[in-house]
C-alpha cells in the first residue's frame, strides 16, 4: 500500500512537500496500524519476546522512526535499496578481485566497477559510454567534466554539430 501511494505520487508529478502531504494522509494510517500489531504481541504477552518472532518485532519497532521518516520529513525515500544494490555491486567486485593479479589490476578493476553503476545510475549505457572515452581519450584529457556519465551525451552532440566545426 505505501509503495503504491508513492507510485500515485510520482505519477501525479508530486513535489517534495505534496508528496509529504499525500503520503501523511494515505500511508500514515495504514503505518499506525501496522505499529500497533507488534506493539500489541509484546506488550500482550502474545508473543514470546525471546523467539524468533518476538526478536524480529523488537529490531521493527527499534527501527520504527527511521523505517517511517518519509512521513515526517519531505523527500526521504521508502528504502534504502539504491544503496543496498550499490552494495551489492561493491561485494561482487571485491569477490572476483581475488583473481586479478597484481594491486594496480584490482585498484583498475574498481574503477571500472565505480563507472559502470555511475552509468547504470544515469541511464547510460556503460559499453558505449566507455566506448567513446577510447574514441575520444584526447579530449577526456582536456576536458574531463564534459566525459562524465551524465555529461558525455551532450559533449558528443557538440562535437558533431556542424557549428562545432
Amino acid at each position: 500500500m505505501v509503495y503504491g501511494n508513492d507510485a500515485m505520487a510520482r505519477d501525479q508529478g508530486l513535489d517534495a512537500e505534496a508528496r509529504l502531504r499525500f503520503h501523511q494522509q494515505y500511508s500514515g494510517p495504514p503505518m499506525d496500524q501496522l505499529h500497533g500489531w507488534p506493539d500489541e504481541q509484546l506488550t500482550g504477552a502474545k508473543t514470546e519476546p525471546n523467539s524468533g518472532l518476538g526478536k524480529a518485532i523488537r529490531y521493527l519497532l527499534n527501527h520504527w522512526q527511521p523505517l517511517t521518516l518519509f512521513l515526517r520529513e519531505k523527500g526521504a525515500p521508502l528504502d534504502n535499496n539504491l544503496c543496498e544494490r550499490a552494495l551489492k555491486k561493491a561485494i561482487l567486485n571485491r569477490k572476483n578481485a581475488m583473481f586479478y593479479k597484481t594491486p594496480h589490476g584490482v585498484m583498475v578493476g574498481d574503477l571500472f566497477m565505480s563507472l559502470i553503476h555511475t552509468c547504470e545510475l544515469n541511464g547510460v549505457n556503460s559499453f558505449h559510454y566507455l566506448t567513446e572515452l577510447q574514441r575520444h581519450s584526447a579530449d577526456v584529457k582536456y576536458a574531463p567534466a564534459d566525459w562524465m556519465p551524465w555529461s558525455y551525451g551532450e559533449t558528443l552532440a557538440r562535437m558533431k554539430s556542424p557549428a562545432a566545426a
